[in-house]
């Protein structure tokens, strides 16, 4: 959390009858994009539609901050997550930013201008 808290990160909590369900956070990248560096529903929550919840705040934050892009990395054993970013319009891209080739490590962006998820 330090870490995320020293690179800036807007980091959001979602609740559930005043429970913590679940998180996200978003950093702002330059001008250029905003990465989300976190996200994360309880498994007591999931099937809520709570992470879609989660990155529809993390655009309005981008977009507020005047980004039309957000990008994001993942790990390959992340199946769930992967199917929300995809299902939700992200691409895959290839390694950005501080992340290298990494076999076990996906990368995806999606434009947020005029659409959600």
């Amino acid at each position: 959390m330090e870490r995320l808290l020293r690179e800036r990160v807007a980091f959001f909590v979602s609740r559930d009858d005043g429970q913590a369900a679940g998180c996200g956070g978003v950093m702002i990248a330059g001008r250029e994009y905003a990465e989300i560096k976190r996200m994360y529903v309880r498994p007591a929550f999931r099937g809520r539609g709570l992470g879609r919840l989660m990155l529809e705040h993390l655009f309005a934050h981008a977009r507020a901050q005047g980004l039309g892009v957000v990008r994001l990395e993942t790990g390959i054993h992340q199946r769930e997550a992967i199917a929300l970013y995809e299902s939700g319009g992200f691409r895959r891209i290839g390694p950005f930013g501080p992340y290298t080739d990494d076999p076990l490590s996906r990368c995806y962006e999606k434009a947020i201008a005029a659409d959600s998820v």
